[in-house]
């Protein structure tokens, strides 16, 4: 029996049975609503330019970024929601009037957002927001649609004030063994450590799932993690496959983006509508970024080192295998703490929701991604647990990850979902919202 086989039986398989009995409550909340389908989709469209706008020129990075797509998947989820009056409001309890255009309150809002987020970038925005306008075909009022979508957008900008976003926050590396120190080649500084501080959008406080640390260096545990990181995820291993490679880099990419991307492909696949979709990517967007803040929180509480160190170390415990050369087949590992995985925090989070939305785990899932040099790559999934089972498995293949860590921010993660899908985003019992919204 292979190593892998032996000690680490994979997620998928230890989780199928309570993944059947609806561990999460994926199916009452979240049936779909029977709303219009539009061959173009002011959501998407806005979703991708958020991605231009927040990653491509704003540079932010993997994780962090995702807060910045929540506030504006949020303005629009409450632009749309107020003129529609189907679902609880998040930040935004005002409602519109009925005849609004309700792709004209989305197109507002996401402008607005990333207008005040992003200023350097306003010419650029302004241009596309006049071109949506002109787009619009809905038949609504463009005019008090936009007034609906600027209102829920001020909102939320004055609901996070001061929720530590981009605050100054110094972290100090520890050191010795376990301790993260920043990693070759570029031995950058710790990124976005402010992201763990900050306030949350579903969560109390930052630290509400905080994790137990991670393991001793002198446990069984951490030996069994050491050795398969080092046995399959460097760039010389001979255990890992050509296909398992492939995976580990496939999931390199800046994954925001890639999740804009997905998250845009399962609208299209579904043909869902204006209301459907800003309601989606703000559940989606959400779990994100709640995920990756209470992540973050971890990481920075207990500094635990990547494998890029620890492996090259002799991992700090009696009878492991020193391996001085040893470098992450993903190439540059990301510039913070390894415990507990922001891949599997956030993906944690948004597979659970992929399939409390669509009412099922079995949902068609494209992926693609752009970290390879010959190609754009694309992985195709029918059950979002076989997605999770993925990315699980790629950290390790980078050599990015230990064992532990994946599973400690698969639950985070999962932990995160559960509690948005029972108390956000749902549906008014009595069939709409305006009259509590007044």
């Amino acid at each position: 029996m292979e190593f892998r086989e032996k000690y680490f039986p994979k997620p998928f398989e230890q989780e199928e049975d309570a993944m059947k009995n609806n561990k999460l409550c994926l199916v009452a909340p979240f049936v779909l609503t029977c709303g219009m389908i539009h061959a173009g989709n002011v959501v998407t469209d806005w979703n991708t330019i958020a991605s231009t706008t927040i990653v491509a020129n704003g540079g932010k990075s993997p994780g962090a970024s995702s807060v910045w797509f929540a506030y504006a998947s949020l303005a629009v989820y409450d632009a749309v929601n107020a003129i529609t009056g189907q679902y609880q409001p998040f930040y935004y309890r005002f409602a519109g009037p009925g005849s609004a255009s309700i792709d004209a309150a989305a197109v507002a809002a996401a402008h607005r957002i990333l207008v005040n987020y992003f200023p350097s970038q306003k010419p650029a925005l302004d241009n596309q927001f006049t071109s949506s306008l002109t787009g619009i075909t809905d038949g609504g009022d463009k005019d008090a649609g936009v007034a609906v979508g600027e209102a829920a957008a001020m909102a939320i900008i004055s609901a996070r004030t001061s929720d530590g976003l981009e605050a100054n926050v110094t972290y100090v590396p520890g050191s010795g063994a376990g301790a993260w120190i920043p990693t070759p080649p570029s031995f950058s500084p710790p990124v976005t450590p402010w992201l763990g501080q900050m306030r949350p959008f579903t969560m109390k406080t930052a630290g509400d799932l905080l994790p137990d640390g991670p393991p001793a260096l002198n446990s069984e545990v951490w030996k069994r993690d050491y050795n398969l990181t080092r046995l399959y995820g460097g760039t010389a291993s001979t255990t890992r496959s050509a296909a398992e490679t492939e995976i580990g880099l496939f999931w390199t990419e800046h994954a925001t983006q890639q999740w804009a991307r997905t998250f845009n492909t399962l609208v299209t696949t579904n043909n869902l509508g204006v209301q459907d979709s800003a309601r989606m990517l703000a559940m989606f967007w959400t779990g994100a970024a709640d995920a990756a803040i209470g992540c973050f929180n971890a990481k920075y509480k207990y500094g635990f080192w990547r494998p890029v160190t620890a492996i090259p170390a002799g991992g700090g415990a009696f009878g492991l295998t020193e391996d001085v050369t040893w470098a992450p087949s993903g190439g540059a590992t990301p510039a913070h703490p390894e415990y507990p995985a922001a891949h599997a925090c956030i993906t944690g989070a948004v597979t659970p929701l992929i399939a409390s939305f669509f009412g099922t785990t079995r949902v068609h899932v494209l992926i693609d991604s752009k970290a390879f040099t010959d190609s754009v790559h694309q992985h195709t999934f029918e059950d979002t647990r076989n997605l999770m089972d993925e990315v699980f498995w790629a950290r390790i293949y980078a050599g990015f990850h230990f064992y532990h860590s994946l599973e400690v921010g698969r639950q985070l993660g999962e932990s995160v979902a559960s509690q948005l899908v029972q108390k956000h985003f749902r549906r008014y019992s009595h069939g709409g919202n305006a009259a509590g919204m007044q």
